[in-house]
């Protein structure tokens, strides 16, 4: 008894050479379910496999048994609880069974999880799906995308595996999410597989020493390379454009920083690094900047210290209060 294993993320009939062996060669090849995917690809190939009734898993084990020999061809929700009852009876009844081969047929290639994604977005937004992510657009998701970030950005500083695996899952919600709505749009339609693509385009043009004949010395020199191809790219004028103004005030000082010390800009001199006898709006906006390009020039990111300290005096506070730890 063989059972073919398969998997529905790739196109029907692309089997491995032993799995198609099998097939033409098995007496029978029975199925479970009449609409699986590869049975058109096989009888275009000359297999004509037989549907059965699969009732309960055990029934099922004894009637492949019955049947035998012969190939059983994976239906696409994996057969549960088939290969526990066909374990069971091969322990139980040693000696009057033909021997159970499990043959893979085809392998799910890395990242092929992400189709499924694709199909389940799609039922979400589709007649019949859910009402409120039908009803949802770019702009109302905004504030979702940006919660999520922060949220991942928590698990990553408090180094939470379970949680960041989690996030990460949250945030790649938003890309699928936004890509299926900019699908819909009658004047500028594209899919995620137009964001994915232009995705790999840009990684390989911004990684010559990977991708061509370019060499580079270290980290450095490559993070140079990326900027000054960047530039290039977007035709700034410059070395501030497109640094999103949206991004929290210290982010955004910081990211300023960062670009003018790339750029190797000495136009413009540092803000002093003092207190102000008098702390107003504008001294303190200024020290404030005086710290994120100190920071920049240690290795400080400025906005997760600031983040880490606000934790620590949130503790601080609640140890005072009486209160446990959160």
């Amino acid at each position: 008894m063989t059972l073919l294993t398969t998997t529905h993320r790739i196109a029907p009939g692309l089997l491995s050479w032993p799995a198609w062996e099998a097939l033409r060669s098995a007496p029978k090849v029975l199925a479970g379910v009449a609409d699986h995917p590869q049975l058109a690809a096989l009888r275009a190939a000359g297999v004509e496999p037989q549907v059965v009734e699969r009732g309960s898993a055990p029934a099922l084990a004894r009637r492949l048994l019955a049947e035998a020999p012969a190939l059983w061809l994976e239906s696409p929700d994996g057969d549960p609880g088939l290969t526990d009852a066909l374990a069971r009876i091969a322990v139980e009844e040693a000696g009057e069974h033909p021997e159970i081969e499990v043959l893979p047929g085809s392998y799910d290639l890395p990242g092929a999880r992400l189709l499924d994604l694709v199909a389940v977005m799609d039922r979400l937004r589709s007649p019949g799906g859910c009402p409120w992510d039908a009803e949802q657009t770019h702009r109302s998701l905004v504030k979702y995308l940006v919660e999520e970030a922060f949220e991942l950005v928590e698990a990553i500083e408090e180094d939470d595996r379970e949680t960041l695996r989690e996030e990460l899952g949250d945030v790649l919600l938003q890309v699928f999410f936004h890509s299926r709505i900019a699908e819909e749009d009658a004047a500028d339609p594209f899919s995620i597989d137009d964001v994915a693509g232009d995705l790999v385009d840009k990684l390989m043009y911004r990684h010559p020493h990977v991708f061509g004949d370019v060499s580079v010395s270290g980290s450095a020199e490559t993070e140079a390379n990326w900027e000054q191809l960047k530039a290039a790219e977007k035709q700034r004028e410059s070395v501030l454009d497109g640094v999103p103004a949206g991004l929290p005030a210290l982010a955004y000082a910081a990211k300023l920083v960062s670009r003018v010390r790339r750029a190797e800009f000495t136009g413009v001199p540092d803000a002093p690094y003092e207190l102000p006898a008098e702390l107003t709006a504008e001294s303190a906006g200024q020290l404030l900047l005086a710290i994120a390009q100190r920071g920049y020039d240690r290795g400080v990111d400025v906005d997760a210290a600031l983040r880490a300290a606000a934790r620590r005096y949130r503790a601080a506070v609640r140890s005072a209060e009486g209160l446990p730890e959160e």
